[in-house]
């Protein structure tokens, strides 16, 4: 059994723990039951839940026992901490959708077999048996108003003057409090895991079973995912980075990881890939002698695809990124070709025109690749016009439907990066 606390702490994730060398202690003593919660407030994971699901599956592989809780029952209410007004109240339905979702993902980072099988369990479980009085009485009557009133995460909320704290989110800290409680009787869990902004209800749970079992729970969080200037990282211009293909393609997963910053990589290889620690620091050695090759960003976006999006997932991506540099495009599909070319200029023509015969020089001209057919035939004549990434070697050649790159796409590029979109419909 490996030294987990070790290796949080040499990589960076330990933000906070309730005793260090306590925790650490008990943590090489023998296997323990951790748990993360995961509230349901979409149908797939995202970037920004990476940092636990990496801690969870880091604390497995040294033999602890990861308990992945996915929040059917707290996500009905929504975690009040971090935010500055309240959630919008997802229906049931909804609900029992996102939390399917969610745990087909977990499964990708956990393995639920063998002798230390992470656990998958929903809070709804056991939350949706009580009843509201019950509940006050046998839950509720253990914890303290002043205790909830001291967290972070509820003064903040009350002390803005524009947004105040509804009853329905002050109880989600009771609520989760309370999970913590369940799965210690239940499942042995003694330690919890969470986002730093997670303290206050980790603390919570924490005090409630002390209060209300006498036992003694422990708990840790890891830093926030965010970028070397502090802002949060997991986001483009066309909202999050998820973890489900539908949302976010394996393609524009690796392009994220691809382009990030050089000041940022070097903590991403230590949060999100099972690569060591010589490895890393030998990589990033490496990356600083020759930063224009983007060796680190390349291995940290081939890791983390193939764990999140498996070797197909990984290989369509690399594809896809080496059709972009000039490799001939073949069998790709007009969904793949729009994410691969979606910052291209495209036009719209009548498929009657292919169908027709349309001479490459109009083409080019079309595509605004070429501002007349002179041009283009000049270009051509040079060898600086390619079709489907293939040169085209005469200004004569004529168009047709076998030509199309897709259903209906022709990428036409002159020169090594001028590229443009033919779309016919």
């Amino acid at each position: 059994m490996c030294d987990v606390f070790a290796e949080l702490r040499w990589r960076g994730l330990i933000h906070q723990t309730t005793d260090d060398a306590r925790l650490s202690a008990m943590l090489r003593e023998k296997p323990r039951a951790v748990y993360c919660g995961f509230d349901p407030t979409a149908d797939s994971l995202h970037v920004g839940h990476l940092v636990a699901l990496m801690t969870l599956r880091r604390f497995q592989r040294c033999g602890h026992r990861p308990i992945a809780v996915v929040g059917g029952a707290t996500g009905m209410i929504g975690d009040p901490s971090g935010k500055s007004e309240e959630r919008n109240l997802l229906s049931v339905e909804v609900l029992r959708a996102n939390v399917a979702g969610m745990a087909r993902q977990l499964q990708r980072f956990l393995d639920f077999d063998g002798p230390n099988a992470a656990v998958l369990v929903n809070n709804y479980d056991w939350m949706g048996r009580f009843g509201y009085l019950e509940f006050l009485r046998d839950i509720g009557k253990h914890f303290p108003v002043n205790v909830m009133l001291s967290k972070d995460s509820v003064k903040a909320r009350l002390e803005r003057s524009d947004a105040g704290l509804s009853y329905t989110e002050f109880s989600y800290m009771l609520l989760q409090a309370y999970d913590f409680v369940y799965l210690n009787e239940h499942y042995g869990c003694e330690v919890q895991i969470g986002g730093s902004d997670q303290w206050g209800n980790i603390t919570a749970g924490i005090d409630l079973c002390r209060r209300m079992r006498g036992v003694q729970l422990y708990g840790m969080t890891c830093p926030l995912l965010t970028k070397a200037d502090g802002t949060k990282m997991g986001k483009t211009e066309s909202g999050a980075v998820w973890l489900d293909p539908a949302k976010t393609s394996p393609y524009r997963f690796y392009q994220y990881w691809i382009n990030l910053a050089d000041a940022d990589v070097g903590t991403c290889l230590r949060f999100f890939t099972d690569l060591g620690r010589d490895e890393i620091e030998a990589l990033e050695a490496r990356h600083a002698q020759a930063p224009d090759r983007r060796e680190a960003q390349r291995t940290l976006a081939a890791e983390l695809t193939r764990l999140v999006h498996g070797e197909s997932g990984l290989g369509a991506a690399q594809r896809a990124t080496e059709v972009f540099f000039g490799a001939e495009i073949a069998a790709l599909g007009d969904a793949q070709l729009g994410e691969i070319f979606a910052d291209v200029p495209s036009r719209e023509l009548p498929r009657a025109r292919l169908v027709e015969g349309l001479p490459i020089v109009d083409a080019l001209c079309e595509a605004g690749l070429s501002k007349s057919k002179g041009e283009a035939r000049r270009v051509i004549t040079q060898g600086g016009a390619y079709l489907n990434n293939r040169r085209v070697t005469s200004p004569d050649t004529r168009l047709g439907p076998a030509d199309l790159a897709s259903e209906s796409v022709l990428v036409l590029r002159t020169g090594k990066k001028n590229y443009a979109l033919l779309r016919f419909v």
